[in-house]
């Protein structure tokens, strides 16, 4: 009888091993081949007298674009 009075308490979600471990590190590793792949390209798409205001730009609108699109996840 006094199990039944007993209130039950659900147990709080804990994430897997999966969310805690895989996917921050697939989360940095897409940042960062992003973010290398947009440097790398705006260095040698080099439009003549740009010189570091490409490259610069180039992973300002990545940022921007990353932020627009993935913001509310």
């Amino acid at each position: 009888r006094e199990r039944l009075d007993m209130e039950v308490k659900a147990e709080a979600w804990r994430p897997g091993w999966f969310e805690r471990l895989v996917q921050p590190c697939v989360a940095e590793l897409v940042g960062s081949a992003l973010f290398i792949f947009t440097g790398v390209l705006a260095a040698v798409e080099d439009a003549g007298g740009a010189g570091r205001l490409q490259p610069a730009l180039a992973h300002g609108l990545a940022l921007a674009a990353a932020i627009a699109v993935l913001g509310d996840i």
